[in-house]
């Protein structure tokens, strides 16, 4: 089995890094096809938390050969940093990555028209502020700067003159000063020569370890309900966050990708604005932040949390067509007095059990209470190790996710970890 994907289900940070983490031990290569440094994988090994935000999660892993493709958007300044970072705390391997240069860079001039767009409650969307989206904007706008152009740093320059000269209006009227083309290059000049010696055609070397029946992991960034087709729009992210945007984000075709697996949190989380309509505002959501640890691993910031949306997960098992799932944090629910679910919505048209994907904010969930559990799951190595409750809870999302639960989470290690399927065979 050479090519298998890893998608979000939900809002985002369903938990990917772990369960990426544990794959990359039966996975050769590790790509992530689209995003940027907002998308940060908090991985746990023993009791050190590492976090990474451009580099793939199976960095970890020596041996593993890592690639950031072209569909991403990167952050010069930031991938060093992390690279540096790795190696620290002993991961030296942590430099072998393998770089598209075709993928854009995100530059000074990015961050700021970022900043200042989120400054303004009219325009502001919730965003980490990295730069993610304007460097979307320059490449579909074709006056993007490929990471390629780090090879001439002159041409460099005249490719981020002609962005400079396109923002500089949007800058002025927000009340920005905008660099000077010199300004921006003295940031990316001095991390030149780390990076060009990375750089190569990353979709023909991709392509090449799938011909030599190599196993290759496509990791994903957000998660569906923030794509930017397919999500909550246009509260979403640049990026297309889905299954397809393996094949366009890392340059390879559908038949390469031979199976697709969803993340899925046992509740919902969201950040940064937009309708999230199963969140509690109360002590429920402020518990399961707090047992769950829900802070943006770049950020900081809390998350929002809530139920558990059926009708959402519906409609992510039907965009990626998922073949399995890995459901992550059960163990947050343990003791909770009340546990309940989203089966349906009511909408201004009648009630409906599909998730309504435009005017969200105007359609209400409608619950179903289940049964709570008030044992530990941590060390649950099995199935039959968890409580009835929990096993039924697992089965209620298998049957609405349509596919089996391959990967259940009981904690935030890797031994805590039930292995029902293997994902590569």
């Amino acid at each position: 089995m050479p090519g298998v994907v890893v998608v979000g289900a939900q809002w985002g940070d369903e938990g990917k890094g772990k369960i990426v983490d544990i794959l990359t031990e039966h996975a050769q290569v590790v790509v992530r096809y689209a995003g940027g440094p907002n998308a940060g994988h908090t991985l746990v090994v023993g009791n050190e938390k590492v976090i990474v935000r451009l580099v793939p999660s199976g960095i970890l892993r020596k041996g593993t050969a890592c690639v950031l493709a072209q569909g991403m958007v990167i952050d010069p300044k930031r991938l060093c940093d992390e690279i540096d970072e790795l190696a620290a705390r002993g991961y030296e391997h942590a430099g072998a990555l393998h770089i598209s240069d075709r993928a854009h860079v995100i530059l000074s001039y990015h961050r700021l028209v970022d900043g200042l767009r989120e400054a303004d409650a009219s325009s502001a969307l919730g965003t980490t502020k990295r730069g993610i989206g304007p460097c979307y904007e320059d490449k579909a706008a074709r006056r993007g700067v490929p990471m390629g152009a780090m090879r001439d740093l002159r041409a460099m320059r005249d490719l981020a003159s002609r962005a400079l000269e396109a923002w500089k209006p949007v800058v002025t009227a927000r009340g920005g000063t905008l660099p000077t083309v010199d300004e921006v290059m003295s940031e990316v000049e001095p991390l030149a020569a780390r990076l060009v010696p990375r750089l190569c055609d990353t979709s023909a070397f991709v392509d090449a370890a799938l011909r030599a029946g190599k196993t290759v992991l496509f990791e994903g960034a957000q998660g569906t309900l923030l794509d930017v087709d397919h999500g909550t729009y246009p509260f979403v992210t640049s990026s297309s966050a889905v299954a397809g945007g393996a094949c366009t984000g890392a340059g390879v075709g559908p038949t390469r990708i031979e199976r697709v697996v969803g993340l899925v949190k046992a509740y919902c989380t969201r950040v940064g604005a937009g309708p999230f309509p199963t969140e509690q505002e109360n002590d429920v959501g402020e518990r399961l932040r707090k047992v769950g640890d829900e802070y943006g691993s770049v950020t900081g910031r809390p998350r929002r949390t809530g139920w558990l949306d059926l009708p959402a997960l519906r409609y992510a098992a039907r965009i990626n067509g998922l073949d399995g799932i890995a459901i992550t944090k059960l163990d947050v629910l343990t003791g909770l007095p009340t546990l309940r679910v989203c089966v349906a919505y009511e909408t201004p048209h009648g009630e409906t059990n599909e998730l309504p994907t435009f005017d969200l904010e105007r359609c209400k969930p409608v619950y179903r209470d289940v049964e709570p559990w008030t044992e530990t799951l941590s060390s649950a190595k099995s199935m039959d190790d968890l409580p009835k409750s929990a096993r039924a809870y697992v089965e209620m999302i298998e049957q609405a996710a349509g596919c089996d639960a391959m990967i259940v989470s009981v904690g935030s290690r890797r031994d805590e970890t039930i292995i029902r399927r293997r994902v590569f065979d």
